[in-house]
């Protein structure tokens, strides 16, 4: 995965639970391409008609509150979300969208900034949103190396493998 992340956006507001992100009725799966079409299904259907690979989501307090199904951040990414930006994010769902190699970033002022279509620029290495249709730019949290790293190699389970073929079980 890249560092250099650049997409359109889809602005969201507070508290988009789990079950908006993921309806339950699309849960009987854990196939990332049948989650693909969970994703707002219910909420923006045109979410569906036009999100293209590297999008971002942006959103407001709390997103992904609700339950703590995997199914949420993993119905994003298998659309080609590239990264997820909020205010905050419920913890649950932060630690998920970790594990499946979700780009999660928490900056209030780029989601005050930022509007629905607008195209961004982030830079996961340094946290650096730019936001190139208002030719704004803001400093999101930084996000620790280990996170990078599980970013990087696609999520928690294969950066596992890898550190595991690379012989630092124990490191």
């Amino acid at each position: 995965m890249s560092t250099a992340l650049q997409g359109r956006t889809f602005k969201y507001g507070n508290d988009i639970d789990t079950d908006i992100i993921a309806p339950i009725r699309f849960l009987m799966t854990t196939d990332p391409k049948e989650l693909a079409k969970a994703a707002f299904a219910d909420y923006d259907p045109d979410f569906q008609k036009t999100v293209q690979s590297g999008d971002v989501v942006v959103a407001g307090t709390n997103f992904g509150c609700g339950s703590s199904r995997e199914h949420a951040p993993i119905c994003l990414k298998a659309n080609g979300v590239s990264c997820v930006i909020a205010e905050n994010f419920a913890r649950i769902f932060f630690r998920n969208a970790i594990n499946i190699g979700l780009p999660v970033l928490e900056c209030a002022e780029a989601v005050q900034g930022i509007d629905a279509g607008d195209e961004v620029a982030v830079d996961m290495t340094t946290g650096m949103i730019r936001n190139l249709t208002k030719g704004q730019s803001w400093q999101a949290k930084a996000i620790p190396s280990f996170m990078m790293e599980i970013f990087t190699a696609g999520g928690l389970v294969n950066y596992t493998r890898q550190r595991l073929a690379a012989g630092e079980a124990g490191a």
